[in-house]
């Protein structure tokens, strides 16, 4: 075969909308996943969003609450662990934004950061994007932090943390599965799923099975256990990522839970107004 003709069939193969891809070509799914904010992503932030949507993507509204704590009393002293102090814990958790269910239901009680996994992901995350510092047991603002904190740069300050949170922040960080990225790499092609699907309630599995058809690798990471098959381990795992403490957390989905509590799957995942107000599919 002549490297002219090789190179037009490598071109139609890679080209070419699959199945498994849910109608994405291999191309547009590897700029999803390894530059989901290029040029060449099909997956992009809207320039004009409005701030009553930036009010309802609450993890970046608890980003804001958190930069203008530290701008209001100057800075942070941090716990001899390195943790924030329970007045700003209370503080940040009193907003409502993002809540704990077991804090909701009595269950615990927030005295310490490692009681609320969103209010650990919101400190490491921040000190991430460079807007905060550390130094001598104290968080204070960067330049950077109090310039994003104008009312007019409320676009760069959620762009900064979207990236931040998907790119640099391990998502493994917070529960006990795999280190691997199931569920970040490819969470472009989760929000691509839920413009694809997402105009009508669905199940949480049915996005998970997506998930695995376009990347079935990930399933080995998942051995064989007495008490569950590596499919629904998986499933757990990619859900509570993405959906948990994600696209629930950043308010692109609302999740209706189902019983048995155990069984995530069958959690109703519906997408919210917040979404199609924040990306758009080129």
């Amino acid at each position: 075969m002549k490297q002219q003709d090789l190179e037009s069939m490598l071109f139609l193969v890679n080209n070419n909308p699959l199945d498994d891809f849910c109608g994405l070509s291999p191309n547009e799914v590897h700029s999803l996943l390894y530059d989901t904010f290029g040029d060449n992503s099909l997956l992009k932030i809207k320039a004009d969003i409005s701030d009553q949507t930036f009010n309802n993507i609450r993890f970046f509204r608890l980003t804001e609450e958190f930069l203008k704590i530290i701008q209001r009393d100057r800075f942070i002293k941090l716990t001899p662990l390195g943790a924030l102090p329970k007045k700003t814990l209370h503080e940040l958790y009193n907003h409502r934004l993002i809540t704990e269910y077991a804090i909701e239901l009595g269950i615990s009680k927030l005295t310490r950061e490692i009681d609320s996994p969103a209010l650990t992901s919101l400190h490491i995350n921040t000190q991430l994007t460079g807007a905060l510092k550390k130094s001598n047991g104290k968080l204070s603002l960067t330049k950077q932090g109090e310039k994003l904190l104008q009312s007019d740069k409320r676009h760069e300050l959620f762009r900064l943390t979207l990236q931040t949170f998907t790119g640099k922040f391990n998502w493994s960080y917070n529960d006990g599965y795999s280190e691997h990225p199931i569920g970040q790499l490819g969470w472009g092609f989760s929000i691509y799923l839920l413009f694809q699907f997402g105009s009508q309630p669905q199940t949480a599995q049915f996005y998970a099975d997506k998930y695995l058809r376009a990347f079935p690798m990930f399933l080995r990471y998942f051995p064989q256990e007495s008490l569950g098959t590596p499919q629904r381990s998986f499933t757990s795992c990619y859900l509570i990522r993405t959906f948990d403490r994600f696209l629930e957390w950043f308010g692109f989905v609302d999740i209706e839970k189902q019983k048995p509590a155990l069984d995530s799957g069958k959690s109703i995942i519906k997408r919210t107004d917040a979404l199609a107000q924040t990306f758009y599919i080129q």
